[in-house]
């Protein structure tokens, strides 16, 4: 380590006292770093595919690790790949294209991890940089906003629309909007459309569970409305409640599914972001102490594990994302960097929620009950 890292570590990257020391914090960091290519893209893995939103989470990691440089490389990367009309191939692999679908929430990711870059490192000139890619994605997603506010969630090889949205994909892109807004607000640019789009959004997220294909298996089906802003107080802890026995396996971490004791490093953090949202700091660390059953000493973590077999799943299998969302709940645990807030709403615009006309008197009709 140089001395220009241990300056570092010891003065901004995220402890978390009694299970993750700074420098374990920054050996998973130099994890994610290990397997960026020299081009700036960050696969999976060695030799795995890379995609836009997974690869913008491994971006934030890297900042928060004072990795800056690799981030700004990442974040390149993307905007030098970017389609005219503001997408993104669904999968890359190397040079190529693996999987040609367009997903409006990949496309979308790029403001959250620009606004968090921002965040932490000050940096307004490369925010201008990124500013045309991040307005061309936001405004491609728009095109496929329904009349009900949510999003669809992708188009094919062939450009065709599929004909559903996401729960998780539209929450997403409803914190990825109030990203955008801050940024917009932060270079004073006027896009007074996209915090009204937002706005449709989060109240279709928070109210309207019928606007979504039911996908009620997974785990970030589950939490992902509060980790996005859209669910908030009472309402949120509620949702997390009742969904408890159904995903977490105590002592252990979070399922994907629900029909399977197939635990994810992933899922878990992220969930750990949640309970951290909505103000739930106690068992936010319980729950990542139990996370960490998936680290290795080299600062990486599997994938997911199955239980009560304690194998991992899929085989042997490390991903940089992986590595990304633990680094985040660390940040946002400890709250030690300026960006450690961000799934927590600070630093963002207040959030509109405006409900569509078929509403009638802004409640009629919503209810977050059967969310």
């Amino acid at each position: 380590m140089t001395t220009e890292e241990i300056r570092f570590t010891k003065n901004t990257i995220p402890e978390v006292p009694g299970i993750l020391t700074s420098s374990d914090v920054l050996a998973t960091g130099h994890a994610i770093a290990e397997v960026q290519r020299h081009d700036g893209m960050i696969p999976w893995f060695v030799g795995g595919h890379c995609d836009p939103w997974n690869h913008v989470e491994a971006a934030m990691a890297l900042t928060v690790c004072g990795l800056v440089d690799q981030a700004v490389d990442a974040y390149r990367w993307l905007a030098g790949r970017q389609h005219s009309d503001g997408s993104w191939f669904n999968y890359y692999q190397g040079d190529a294209v693996k999987d040609p679908r367009l997903d409006t929430n990949v496309c979308a990711y790029l403001a959250a991890g620009a606004w968090h870059h921002h965040l932490i490192t000050g940096d307004v000139e490369f925010l201008g940089e990124l500013w045309p890619t991040i307005e061309k994605g936001i405004d491609f997603i728009l095109r496929w906003q329904q009349p009900d506010g949510s999003v669809l969630w992708s188009l094919d090889s062939s450009g065709r629309p599929e004909g559903y949205a996401l729960l998780t994909g539209s929450s997403s892109i409803y914190h990825s909007m109030r990203c955008a807004v801050a940024i917009a607000e932060c270079l004073a640019k006027d896009r007074p459309d996209w915090e009204l789009a937002a706005g449709r959004l989060g109240h279709a997220v928070a109210h309207h569970p019928g606007a979504f294909a039911p996908k009620v298996e997974f785990a970030m089906d589950w939490y992902y409305p509060m980790l996005s802003g859209a669910l908030e107080g009472e309402a949120g802890r509620l949702r997390l409640a009742e969904g408890w026995s159904t995903f977490v396996m105590e002592g252990l971490g979070v399922r994907c599914v629900s029909t399977g004791d197939w635990v994810t490093a992933a899922e878990t953090a992220e969930c750990v972001l949640t309970l951290d949202a909505l103000g739930m700091h106690g068992p936010a660390l319980d729950l990542f102490t139990a996370g960490q059953n998936l680290r290795l000493p080299d600062g990486s973590y599997w994938t997911g594990m199955v239980y009560p077999d304690e194998e991992t799943f899929p085989k042997h299998e490390r991903t940089t994302y992986t590595f990304a969302a633990m680094v985040l709940a660390a940040d946002a645990l400890s709250s030690t960097t300026p960006a450690a807030g961000l799934f927590r709403g600070e630093t963002l615009p207040a959030a509109l929620d405006l409900a569509e006309p078929h509403c009638g008197n802004a409640t009629e009709g919503c209810t977050v009950a059967d969310l």
